[in-house]
């Protein structure tokens, strides 16, 4: 909806590759870095974004933003996922 105009979404896996077991560990640490410092990290390498989806993506480079909450999802292999909400108090 509208809202979704109003929420960046970034991947650092772009940048990392699957760091396998330790994937959701250093994506929880991005997470809370970025809150920390108040910037949205890149997804890297997109190019051709699909014109049919407007979502925002921070396309290959970081934005300096408010960033008071932010959720880390990470979904592994057979089916185990798990998501965290971090705050900024």
């Amino acid at each position: 909806g509208d809202h979704s105009k109003k929420i960046v979404m970034s991947s650092t896996k772009s940048m990392t590759g699957h760091l396998l077991g330790a994937a959701g560990g250093i994506e929880a640490v991005f997470t809370t870095l970025a809150i920390r410092d108040q910037i949205a990290p890149p997804t890297i390498n997109i190019f051709n974004q699909d014109p049919n989806c407007d979502l925002d993506y921070a396309a290959n480079e970081a934005r300096e933003m408010k960033i008071d909450h932010a959720i880390s999802n990470s979904f592994g292999f057979g089916g185990t996922n798990g998501s965290i909400l971090i705050s900024k108090i």
